[in-house]
């Protein structure tokens, strides 16, 4: 009997392809898309599409910028309140990854007309929880029909200009840190065939629930170059967009020097290092893995060199995550201390699992 027999029956899954930030459509087709979009938005956007990064970013004054995000997808878990708080976690933290907090939400709803509507009152109040513990306030949102559940947020947060974090402005000799472990989309894969335990599954509902908040504001004090969270894309696409810098950041003034492929540093990870959940390296193993995983594969393919990195690990770097850790660029003379003060913050899984490097022969490098 698989975990989701156990709690519930599939009744929210049952509707659904595939769920969580597994269900984004890769980084490479989006790219091509975008980039036949006019630019355009004056000088106070300062962070548009252009860039992949987490959420736009406006200047309303000389001090101050607003940050826009949207996240929604359908469920990975059958409780419908867990789903609620997972989806809610996963669009609030784009808000944090980019150095600032959230302050309004509103709810993005799909949900079939023939399914029991104490279910969706079950994935709003999941999400209203995680709007108040974030200390932002629920003011609304759009509902639709559609064939799939599908549950998310439309989040706006405010910061101040100077203290924005961009995902592709690391600077070499900077350390990285994630927050929190890998492995989420293998458990709840294995998971959905009975091959997961218990305790694996609850390691991986737990960090899908819990807000980037803390890790973040862990992180106000400490001298932190580039910022992004372990989303859909999977700790290697993500590393890879943070070694893709702009020719400007305005807003930071940093100004990254460019290569002809537009990789200004390389990132280079020790996979031995990164923080995994128990049992996920035994389930890739087995080939218990996720459609959206092989996409993130395929993005990287002759980008990096795999060769030395055993097959689990490789997988458990491609996972998509689904409200993931935040991956932080940090000097590395304050590494120790600011995982020190994550770890008391909560993310006790969190770890130094790399460091930016000048740029190298390929964008992301492996190092033991």
């Amino acid at each position: 009997m698989s975990y989701f027999e156990k709690n519930g029956g599939n009744s929210l899954l049952s509707a659904c392809a595939s769920g969580g930030c597994g269900a984004k459509i890769e980084s490479a087709a989006l790219a091509s898309l975008l980039c036949a979009l006019p630019s355009g938005g004056g000088e106070n956007l300062l962070v548009g599409f252009e860039g992949c990064d987490d959420a736009a970013v406006y200047k309303i004054d000389g001090e101050r910028s607003l940050i826009f995000t949207v996240d929604f997808f359908p469920p990975m878990v059958d409780d419908p309140k867990t789903f609620g708080r997972i989806a809610a976690a996963n669009a609030l933290s784009d808000v944090w990854a980019m150095g600032g907090e959230p302050f309004l939400a509103l709810n993005l709803v799909c949900f079939p007309q023939n399914m029991d509507k104490k279910i969706l009152a079950e994935i709003l109040y999941g999400g209203a929880e995680k709007i108040d513990e974030a200390g932002a306030a629920l003011g609304g949102g759009h509902s639709i029909y559609g064939k799939e559940p599908k549950y998310g947020l439309a989040v706006t947060g405010m910061a101040q200009t100077a203290r924005i974090r961009r995902n592709n402005t690391p600077r070499p000799g900077d350390k990285l840190i994630l927050t929190k472990p890998l492995g989420a989309g293998v458990v709840m894969a294995a998971a959905r065939v009975g091959e997961a335990s218990d305790a694996a599954v609850k390691q991986a509902v737990t960090s899908m629930e819990r807000l980037n908040r803390y890790a973040f504001e862990a992180s106000k004090d400490f001298d932190i170059s580039a910022c992004t969270d372990v989303t859909g894309f999977g700790l290697l696409v993500h590393a890879l967009e943070m070694a893709s810098g702009l020719k400007t950041a305005p807003q930071t003034g940093r100004k990254p020097a460019q290569n002809s492929d537009g990789c200004k540093v390389s990132i280079a990870l020790n996979p031995q290092a990164a923080p995994f959940i128990p049992q996920a390296a035994d389930y890739a193993s087995a080939f218990l893995l996720t459609a959206a995983g092989q996409r993130n594969r395929k993005r990287m393919e002759g980008i990096i060199n795999l060769t030395e990195v055993p097959f689990a690990l490789q997988e458990l770097m491609f996972d998509p995550q689904t409200s993931g850790g935040l991956l932080m660029a940090v000097s590395a003379k304050e590494a120790e201390p600011l995982l020190e003060a994550v770890k008391k913050a909560g993310d006790e899984g969190a770890a130094i699992i790399g460091e930016v490097i000048p740029r190298a022969k390929e964008p992301v490098v492996f190092r033991g």
